[in-house]
């Protein structure tokens, strides 16, 4: 179902739509409370939904849509301003499935194709949710003494469903943990929202929380979020560790990229280094997890239970590069579990 207050817009995206096998758009409205009216009888797997509405915009009726129908995925669509970044991850927080940035002028034909090819991708990808998995990979953790070095450093790779569950993890994660280990967390985000995340994790971790800078020292006690848009990597100069913020080129279609943080992460801590993957499409992370894993590092993946989507860290966990497969809940515990069973470095 999409939901979008501009006649264009909708035309658009069932045009769009209407061209991909496999999707039936089954109703339309321009408001929330039309959505509301036709979703029980419509009965979508997912819902496209404008923030800015007449009458019902988005936030106020996402909740009451996902109350009419429990298990549907939502994709809330804005614009790239501040003030849309801090409702969409309201929504996220409210249960949302993802968001996907609307381009500010349809005369870009860039943008356009840029936007279309998301939407399709993201639909694809939540609508999965709750299928049988082709392949079980049972939930596992390995014990402590497999660690060969107590964590010097905490890197975390999210996409899809990832923003409310990165903040969930650092909710969990005890502030002494915290104080001993510099943490890096690459989101899939455009620009703007990475810095609205940003604040919205310092305001759930308690403590500092800044988007990365290029050249500045990592050190405990902070975490450090990707800009969007930007790569960031780690580089170890004499006895520090620096952030490396660049615009190489896009690695699995994604800048950031996990991958680009966790091979720097691999080359500069060697077995030091603690991974995790949370929920997310594609398979960003994957050659990431390839040089963790070779370097002695242990990679902690996200379950597909209580994933949004199994990708990132169901290719991790089929390639059997995953140190532990467990639910999100159950991962700020094991992260205490690696810091206090490795040997010191």
């Amino acid at each position: 179902m999409v939901v979008d207050d501009s006649a264009v817009a909708r035309a658009l995206a069932l045009r769009w739509l209407s061209e991909e096998p496999g999707i039936d758009v089954v109703a339309e409205a321009e408001t929330g409370r039309v959505a509301l009216a036709l979703v029980a009888r419509a009965a979508p797997d997912v819902i496209v939904l404008d923030l800015d509405m007449p009458d019902m915009d988005g936030l106020t009726a996402l909740p009451e849509l996902l109350a009419a129908r429990p298990g549907v995925a939502v994709l809330v669509v804005s614009t790239l301003t501040r003030r849309n970044a801090e409702i969409s991850l309201h929504c996220l927080a409210l249960g949302a499935a993802d968001y996907v940035p609307k381009p500010s002028s349809r005369g870009d034909a860039d943008a356009l194709a840029t936007f279309r090819s998301e939407l399709v991708e993201k639909i694809r990808a939540v609508a999965g949710r709750g299928q049988k998995p082709d392949i079980v990979v049972p939930p596992r953790l390995a014990a402590p003494a497999a660690a060969a070095a107590r964590p010097a450093c905490l890197v975390v790779g999210a996409s899809t469903g990832g923003p409310r569950a990165v903040m969930r993890l650092f909710s969990q994660l005890p502030a002494s943990v915290l104080r001993r280990l510099p943490v890096v967390v690459v989101q899939h985000m455009p620009p703007i929202f990475t810095a609205v995340f940003a604040e919205h994790l310092a305001a759930i971790a308690g403590c500092e929380v800044r988007e990365a800078e290029d050249g500045e020292a990592v050190r405990p006690g902070v975490i450090h979020v990707a800009p969007g848009g930007r790569h960031t990597g780690l580089v170890r100069r004499g006895a520090d560790v620096f952030l490396h913020v660049h615009d190489g080129p896009p690695t699995n279609v994604c800048r950031p990229a996990v991958n680009v943080l966790f091979e720097t992460a691999a080359a500069v801590y060697g077995p030091a280094a603690l991974a995790v993957v949370l929920t997310g499409m594609g398979r960003d992370g994957l050659a990431g997890a390839r040089s963790l894993a070779a370097a002695g590092a242990p990679v902690i993946v996200q379950d597909e239970a209580t994933s949004t989507v199994w990708g990132m860290p169901g290719a991790i966990a089929r390639e059997g590069l995953a140190r532990a497969i467990l639910p999100l809940d159950g991962i700020a515990p094991a992260i205490c579990v690696f810091m206090e069973g490795g040997a010191d470095d």
